[in-house]
């Protein structure tokens, strides 16, 4: 891993001291955003993909991923069966306090969870199964200044908003709640205290046509006034801006942090500058005399007094480390036996598994996010150790997933190649230990899939059908192998050369 870099995902920053919209061209769902110090940190949904990743960043624009918060979650499950799709994770939550990190989280099927850590970069405990329950979503824990903890949550659906007192370690809930606010929509819970007010942050309205309400009072639970902080306006593009994080700066400056809806992209991220107008936190380009904002193209960076990483457009792992770089994420829980960094050095080994299904129930397919609007995405696949009727290749994983993969046969190898509509799959016929595939990745265009049997000479191509987003998610690049018995496919030098915040790449 000493060669990879890891993603920089600052599609916006303009290199002159101003941002467009999207800061993030990538699917960071319901993004949660704290400031410790002069850093930064966020975190965002996953769902069953494993887990949810935690960025870094000083200037609010420019991010790193640091690590995952965990690799697996809840064993002994059907997350170890590849049947949670659209499960996992919902709209973490982010805090810090008394020199702890902790993340909420809730699953619909489980429950409410809670991991922590002192120390970001490094380990974070076992997701701690709080409180067991059904159709919760969207936690957020707040201590207060007396000592006492609340969680405050939704209900799958959405609404309404309950509050909860909460044991100050975060271990376990008081009592059964108590309903705050009911809403159209309301979901998103985000806890915030500013001058004298106990604020809710929530968003309202649904994902495509929502937008962000502000909930203010006195006392935690209530009366709550209600106002609408930020809606997309009459000449935005920016669909139902909502779900995401308050954050203020070491220079005092207010800011906030969203997503909005793409399809194939999945949902991408924006910065929006906000302001305290009569203790009301307006977000965005402030509608005239109002407390309702509206999203900003292009505005000017958060100040800061340190200097921005420069931007790398490139995720690439050449798979020499002792542990996958951090932007690889698995569909469910890794089965660990079935792959290897270790057994054939400079290589990841996917060792196949008979699949009674779909792709989807296919165990430990290795996926990271789509970065920008395009890109250029290829690995090296040694067909060497792989065992009749076997399957393996490089994946754009959604609800119709693309592939281009070899396939061992008794007499032969075959390149299995993406189709258009209903024309018949070519399977023509290779003779090579190594193959290099590829695929070229444009948003809202149909990608094209190729592969190399001379080390990247010359290459034959294949377009291939429109791109689909995954259940919640947009679609993402993946690495599978399938059926065969006792096979394994190799796998080294994956590349992703993404476009950076000037453009379109090449």
């Amino acid at each position: 891993m000493k060669d990879a870099i890891w993603p920089a995902a600052a599609w916006g920053d303009q290199g002159d001291g101003s941002y467009k919209n999207p800061v993030l061209f990538a699917d960071y769902s319901d993004p949660d955003v704290i400031r410790v110090d002069t850093d930064y940190y966020m975190v965002c949904s996953e769902f069953h993909f494993m887990g949810i990743p935690l960025l870094h960043s000083k200037d609010l624009v420019n991010w790193r991923i640091v690590r995952r918060i965990y690799d697996r979650l809840q064993p002994g499950t059907d997350y170890d069966r590849f049947r949670k799709y659209g499960m996992g994770s919902w709209a973490p939550a982010l805090r810090y306090h008394d020199g702890v990190y902790y993340v909420f989280f809730c699953t619909p099927d489980l429950g409410l969870f809670m991991t922590k850590a002192a120390d970001p970069a490094g380990e974070w405990s076992e997701p701690l199964l709080v409180h067991e329950a059904f159709g919760w979503e969207d936690p957020c824990p707040f201590w207060d200044t007396d000592g006492k903890a609340y969680l405050g949550r939704s209900k799958c659906g959405a609404g309404p908003i309950i509050v909860h007192q909460m044991a100050p370690d975060g271990t376990k809930l008081l009592d059964e709640g108590r309903e705050v606010y009911s809403g159209p929509v309301a979901e998103g819970t985000k806890f915030y205290f500013h001058n004298g007010y106990y604020y809710l942050v929530i968003p309202e309205g649904s994902v495509c046509t929502g937008w962000e309400t502000a909930l203010r009072a006195k006392s935690i639970y209530g009366p709550y006034e209600r106002q609408i902080v930020l809606e997309q306006g009459a000449d935005s593009w920016v669909n139902g801006p909502h779900q995401g994080a308050l954050v203020d700066t070491p220079k005092g400056e207010l800011w906030f942090m969203h997503f909005s809806e793409t399809g194939v992209a999945g949902r991408i991220c924006h910065l929006q500058p906000a302001q305290w107008i009569d203790d009301w936190p307006v977000i965005g380009q402030r509608t005239e005399g109002g407390y309702c904002g509206h999203p900003v193209p292009q505005w000017t960076k958060p100040e800061t007094d340190f200097p921005c990483e420069p931007f790398a457009p490139q995720a690439s792992d050449d798979f020499s480390g002792p542990e996958l770089s951090p932007q690889w994420q698995w569909n469910h829980n890794p089965v660990d036996e079935k792959w290897s960094l270790t057994e054939r050095r400079g290589w990841l080994r996917l060792k196949s598994s008979f699949v009674n299904g779909d792709i989807t129930a296919t165990p430990n397919i290795l996926t990271q996010k789509l970065m920008g609007a395009c890109g250029n995405i290829s690995v090296i696949l040694s067909t060497k150790n792989m065992a009749d009727s076997q399957v393996a290749g490089l994946m754009l994983f959604g609800t119709e997933s693309l592939y281009i993969a070899a396939v061992k046969m008794p007499d032969r190898l075959c390149i299995d190649t993406p189709h258009v509509g209903s024309r018949k799959r070519d399977l023509p016929m290779v003779q090579a230990e190594e193959i290099l595939l590829r695929v070229t990745v444009q948003y809202l265009a149909q990608p094209v899939f190729s592969y190399s049997l001379d080390g990247g000479k010359t290459f034959a191509y294949f377009p291939a059908g429109p791109l689909t987003k995954g259940v919640w998610k947009g679609t993402r690049v993946a690495l599978f192998t399938r059926d065969g018995m006792g096979g394994s496919a190799d796998f080294k030098n994956f590349t992703y050369i993404h476009d950076g915040p000037k453009g379109c790449c090449p």
